[in-house]
């Protein structure tokens, strides 16, 4: 990649291998373990599958978006508790929702300078784990006590708390910028684009067949590694628990509204839930991979990052990325075999496939028509987080791997990956096919 996102001639990125672990509900079975446990996990069992030698390894690139207050560099943890040598370098990132893309587009700059061959790149997610902090009041209290020179002092500087300062304060779900979480954000898109409820909870229900079908197939389960359960590691975690093979639309249309409970759209059922997991691909380039005997799943082409106004509609990120990631690679969404858009909430979807074809939102940035509408059948067509789930750090690396082994299936010439992010971020990834 140059530095404006577009390929550089002769250093291609290629997607060599791909893991991740089921993707499970916070609080059930992975409940006792960090983001560093899972993404160490997934990047050891990854290196053991795929045999290349630890040796060959440049650097991990890892994310993580909800930090553990024990292991803030999660990406050189993951690393040193992992089979590879210790003096691999490895580095944090961190863009929401996007963090794992991140990852991976950090690396391919990476390999196209040639400052690197072979990096993996990934993210980690336990909600499971989410840190609690403690008050500003008392904060202050405790550095103030742990300063006291005797008993007196250390008592004195709690002395002027009240009940309401101990208390424990959970991670910020609102953002900063607008006081609303991402929840009331997505029901204030789905008023403004007119997106029905029956639309969503379709589209839910689509999410949670397709899926349900990946997994039935076999096309899932060769992309998920087992995870023992501690403690007592007698069991293990095999496949997503989120799935739900009887779901249907009508079902899904008698869930209450969760953010606007009189006149809301957005439900428990057509919004992506809060997972744990991690996901890691290999990334390596085009001539190492050809050197090594390796056949590539897919090339990453291009990329795009972009942001909007977080008042005004927060996660329609991907309608802004869509359109440069496309434009830096040369090609339009008609030439798109398979689309996988982040399903962060069904009215999400809808809203960013709805701007994707209005011509007023093409003039807004510039564009002489629309970038055009997306064929049903070429999107998510093994489920998307809805029914996958969504443990944030780690969704990015699970699209990369769940769409370069379906071009692989398909042999499907292009693909467009899109998220959407906390802060209004949108981001696009362009794959080619591993015979272009």
């Amino acid at each position: 990649m140059a530095t404006n996102g577009s390929p550089r001639p002769g250093r291609r990125t290629a997607i060599i291998a791909g893991l991740r672990t089921p993707f499970l509900k916070s609080g059930g079975d992975f409940k006792d373990l960090s983001a560093v446990d899972l993404g160490a996990a997934v990047v050891n069992e990854l290196v053991a599958r795929t045999a290349i030698d630890p040796k060959e390894y440049d650097a991990v690139v890892f994310g993580q978006v909800i930090p553990s207050q024990l292991a803030t560099l999660v990406a050189r943890e993951v690393a040193l508790r992992s089979q590879l040598p210790k003096t691999v370098q490895a580095w944090t990132v961190a863009r929401a929702c996007a963090t794992s893309v991140q990852a991976a587009t950090d690396a391919a700059d990476q390999i196209a300078l040639g400052h690197a061959d072979t990096i993996i790149a990934g993210g980690a997610e336990s909600l499971s784990d989410a840190p609690i902090f403690a008050s500003r009041k008392l904060a202050q209290a405790l550095v103030g006590a742990s300063r006291g020179k005797g008993v007196a002092q250390k008592l004195s500087a709690f002395s002027s708390l009240k009940l309401g300062d101990v208390t424990p304060v959970p991670p910020a779900l609102t953002e900063p910028t607008t006081g609303l979480t991402m929840g009331q954000s997505a029901e204030r898109m789905a008023q403004q684009n007119g997106i029905s409820r029956e639309a969503q909870d379709a589209l839910s229900a689509q999410s949670h067949r397709r899926a349900a079908d990946a997994w039935a197939s076999g096309k899932l389960a060769e992309e998920v590694m087992g995870v023992p359960v501690p403690p007592r590691y007698e069991r293990m975690a095999n496949r997503d628990n989120i799935v739900r093979d009887d779901t249907t639309a009508e079902a899904l249309a008698k869930l209450p509204p969760v953010f606007d409970r009189k006149y809301g759209t957005i439900t428990a059922g057509n919004s992506s839930p809060l997972t744990d997991g991690a996901a890691a691909v290999i990334l390596m380039a085009e001539e190492k991979a050809r050197a090594l005997g390796l056949r590539p799943l897919a090339f990453i082409r291009s990329y795009g990052y972009a942001a909007l106004d977080p008042s005004e509609q927060l996660l329609q990120g991907p309608a802004f990325a869509a359109p440069i990631a496309l434009d830096r690679a040369g090609l339009t969404l008609a030439d798109m075999d398979l689309v996988d858009m982040h399903e962060a909430f069904a009215a999400q979807v809808l809203s960013n496939l709805q701007w994707f074809a209005s011509r007023s939102f093409a003039e807004r940035i510039g564009r002489k028509a629309p970038i055009g509408e997306i064929d049903p059948s070429r999107l998510n067509v093994n489920g998307g987080s809805i029914a996958l789930g969504h443990p944030f750090g780690a969704t990015g690396a699970r699209m990369l791997l769940q769409t370069a082994r379906e071009m692989v299936r398909r042999k499907a010439g292009h693909a467009l990956l899109t998220i959407c992010a906390a802060g209004a971020i949108g981001a696009a990834v362009v794959l080619d096919g591993p015979e272009s």
